[in-house]
């Protein structure tokens, strides 16, 4: 969006001129491009975060971001004239990302510290929510902000019924037609937080990032627990251990490179299929390493990501979730040019048995490659489902039975090669065994109901 110089009003035109009104548009857009001012701008930086507007034009391709509300606020006047601005903390758009359309906005932090007055910038990104949804776009969220102004309630007077209106059915709408990605680039809660739980592909950056349904102060307050934001819900908490969230990013850079490849992959809509590009890599290339890869003894773990490197196009892919449920891998890669969905065990972790951890993460892989058209690639190297009482306790079972229905359930092709082991109830999950089924064996490969040791 240009800056535009501020020219104060020259007073009332002509009859039937509007110059007056054209200048005080011109001069709010100067205003709220100051977003928060100067002052806490630099305190933005200084936190090592940077600006919803400096965000934005770090994903988007340059120039194309084309702002849709950005002159909502409140005016300040004096003796009829406008002399200050204060935006809504709220900045989004229309943009595009590798020469495609898509639907972006986020807090900015530098105005109330990006939370939301109800009246106001809340609606603002409820309408992005509906025109993702209206005409199919995908959605990218840069969350940083503490959800809702409870002060607001000065000044309207009143309170709100949580039931009384919907705040979330848009993005969810928009999900189910078009791709939805959320970056959590700093403190984010309430329904903030809730939106990037409501989307396909979450990040969040190392440092500065944190989710969590209500802050520190809260926490303080409700159970007692004295907790740093990140203690609460950083990277540790929700992409090592509860699997919230996907990826970490080392910084806002890295997770604006990962917001654009993760799209990469998929297509616009539901209604299209996924993008494919041309590709150098010889779609006969057969790397003889692979006659190596698996280990003679059967117990010995290998490198199923090499695996991975040496059949995808030029060895390229990107990993979800690669620190939660470590046992498998869910990647999204190429071959010949076409996006693929690949699902990995990992004999490295627990000999790659499906825990309830790795079950929820293919079930929701394979739901969402399904969902996009994304063809499904199984390596399989899987002894079963994790057994024990931890196990047990987890209701690993209930999870991977989740796992096989989401396979059952898939409608794109699949195609498994079994690498190694593939046994019981995890070894079924790794096709789907209601169509048709395209299943190759490399010599190292060995399968049943048990292994017979067992």
């Amino acid at each position: 969006m240009a800056t535009h110089e501020k020219t104060p009003p020259s007073g009332p035109g002509p009859a039937g001129d509007w110059k007056p009104e054209v200048e005080e548009i011109a001069q709010r857009t100067h205003l709220a491009l100051r977003m928060g001012g100067d002052e806490r701008v630099k305190r933005q930086h200084e936190h090592g975060k940077l600006t919803i507007r400096e965000r934005i034009d770090g994903v988007v391709d340059s120039g194309s971001f084309h702002e849709i509300g950005g002159l909502a606020g409140a005016g300040v006047y004096k003796d009829g004239e406008l002399t200050d601005f204060i935006p809504t903390p709220y900045v989004g758009g229309l943009a595009k990302i590798d020469g495609r359309s898509v639907v972006i906005g986020g807090e900015d932090f530098t105005v109330a510290g990006g939370s939301a007055d109800m009246s106001m910038e809340r609606f603002k990104s409820i309408f992005l929510g509906k025109l993702a949804c209206d005409y199919r776009l995908p959605m990218v969220l840069l969350h940083d902000g503490a959800g809702a102004n409870v002060s607001s309630t000065t000044s309207e007077g009143h309170t709100h019924l949580p039931s009384s209106f919907d705040v979330f059915g848009d993005l969810i709408q928009a999900g189910m037609e078009a791709p939805t990605v959320a970056a959590i680039l700093g403190a984010t809660a309430g329904g903030v937080a809730a939106n990037a739980m409501l989307c396909h592909f979450t990040l969040m950056t190392q440092e500065t990032g944190s989710l969590f349904a209500a802050g520190p102060p809260v926490v303080k307050r409700a159970i007692g627990a004295t907790v740093t934001k990140a203690e609460l819900g950083g990277t540790g908490v929700h992409v090592d251990t509860s699997g919230a969230v996907d990826n970490a990013a080392e910084n806002e850079v890295d997770a604006f490179r990962q917001i654009r490849e993760y799209l990469s992959y998929f297509p616009t809509n539901v209604y299209q299929q996924p993008p494919v590009r041309d590709c150098s890599d010889p779609i006969d290339r057969a790397d003889a390493e692979l006659l190596s890869v698996v280990p003679r003894h059967r117990s010995r773990p290998y490198d199923m990501r090499r695996v991975v490197e040496l059949v995808v196009d030029d060895g390229h892919y990107f990993e979800i979730k690669p620190d939660f449920g470590k046992s498998l891998h869910t990647i999204l890669a190429r071959v010949g040019g076409f996006p693929v969905g690949i699902v990995a065990n990992n004999p490295k972790v627990v000999a790659g048995a499906m825990t309830a951890d790795s079950a929820d993460k293919q079930g929701h892989f394979v739901e969402l490659c399904d969902h996009f058209h994304i063809p499904l690639v199984f390596l399989a190297d899987v002894p079963g489902f994790m057994v024990g009482p931890h196990a047990e306790k987890a209701g690993t079972l209930r999870h991977g039975m989740r796992a096989y229905w989401a396979s059952l359930m898939a409608t794109v092709p699949v195609f498994t090669v079994i690498t190694r082991k593939n046994y019981g109830m995890a070894g079924q999950a790794t096709a789907n065994v209601s169509r048709a089924n395209y299943r190759v064996g490399w010599p190292s490969g060995e399968w049943g109901s048990l292994p017979i040791a067992g």
